[in-house]
């Protein structure tokens, strides 16, 4: 590389360099900022990249390791590699077949797809698709329709339950207010009663709609309705929006069966610690009482490589299947999803790894330059 060439950005390694920009160019600025934007100054957002770079990992040598087999399972759930694609709202936005094109992008790469309460397409139809679905609890503060929408995930099959716990109110994401971003007429929150996504087609100056339609609907569980939550359902419970040990013994004890450690992709509180930052701490405080995932910044199959020897069990994958989505639908979800997994594969190959137990057993310590 030439004295004074840029490497590609952090957002945007060169494995998904292509479909990022594929995306942005095809993506309306408004969406394009609802996507890639943070909350407050975006430090968080932008200190995830920067934690998992500073993460480095220990190879290992003459391990024998002809091939690296990536698959296993994740919460007694086949994968073909230890990632799900994480929930994420409004899907139409980006193309007209949404979470449609997604869960039959994740069905193709065997891996799990966690749809969300704020989807737009009904559980119905993403569920014929055949996909692993996983369904993704937002807490309506009102009480019947939030079981309602348990009973219907359950009933129509969904594997799990992944209830997202760090969004009191949503945070402030100045992008989204500069822009007084509101939800098109085409885009609904499909699995929502009728009327009830109103606010966030509502324009006003200065405000985001979507931010007033989730401070007036959803709000966070108590330990005791997390309690009450699992005695109501039988799928596996995961509680997702973990960063402080404490908390994630908490969940254990209300009878989580995972828990996702998040810091929300940087959108909810600004300046809160990187997610894989707080992995192994997190890891330790559960004791392997439940499994424990992670997401925030996941770029790249080093990234879930790193997460692997950090303790994860898996991550969880956000915006690169958002790029995809916009660039060329289920296509481009596909290929988003096949380039981490080459680069899983080969990073294991490369780090000595033929198994996931291998890749678990990496060291990895945070590296400063001048260590």
């Amino acid at each position: 590389m030439r004295s004074g060439t840029r490497h590609p950005s952090a957002t945007a390694p060169p494995g998904l360099a292509g479909l990022r920009s594929a995306a942005h160019a095809a993506t309306a600025p408004e969406a394009w900022d609802f996507v890639e934007g943070g909350s407050g100054w975006e430090t968080t957002l932008s200190a995830n990249r920067a934690a998992f770079d500073a993460v480095s990992l220990v190879h290992r040598v003459m391990t024998d390791t002809a091939s690296a087999d990536c698959s296993g399972r994740l919460l007694g759930t086949d994968a073909a590699m230890p990632l799900l694609v994480a929930p994420m709202a409004y899907q139409r936005l980006l193309h007209p077949d949404g979470e449609l094109a997604t869960a039959r992008a994740a069905r193709a790469a065997g891996v799990p797809f966690i749809l969300s309460t704020l989807s737009s397409h009904p559980i119905e139809a993403v569920v014929e698709t055949g996909a692993d679905v996983w369904f993704q609890l937002y807490w309506l503060r009102e009480r019947q329709a939030r079981e309602a929408l348990v009973d219907r995930a359950e009933q129509l099959g969904c594997r799990a339950l992944v209830v997202t716990v760090d969004v009191p109110v949503m945070g402030r994401r100045w992008r989204d207010v500069t822009n007084g971003f509101t939800l098109p007429p085409h885009v609904r929150a499909a699995l929502l009663e009728p009327g009830l996504d109103d606010l966030a087609h509502r324009p006003a100056s200065g405000v985001s709609a979507v931010a007033a339609h989730t401070r007036a609907l959803f709000g966070v569980p108590t330990l005791a309705e997390l309690e009450q939550l699992r005695r109501r359902t039988e799928l596996p419970l995961l509680v997702k929006g973990i960063l402080d040990p404490q908390d994630a013994r908490r969940a254990v004890e209300c009878g989580a069966d995972a828990v996702v450690v998040s810091n929300h992709g940087g959108r909810q509180l600004d300046g809160a610690v990187p997610s894989i930052a707080q992995l192994p701490a997190v890891v330790e405080a559960v004791g392997g009482q439940c499994e424990v995932l992670m997401d925030s910044g996941v770029r790249t199959g080093t990234d879930v490589l790193r997460a692997l020897a950090l303790g994860a069990a898996g991550v969880l994958l956000g915006r690169p299947v958002l790029w995809g989505l916009a660039a060329a639908g289920e296509k481009g979800v596909c290929e988003a999803l096949s380039v981490l997994h080459d680069e899983l594969r080969e990073g294991m190959l490369l780090a000595g790894c033929a198994d996931l137990a291998a890749a678990a057993g990496l060291h990895a310590h945070r590296w400063v330059p001048g260590d």
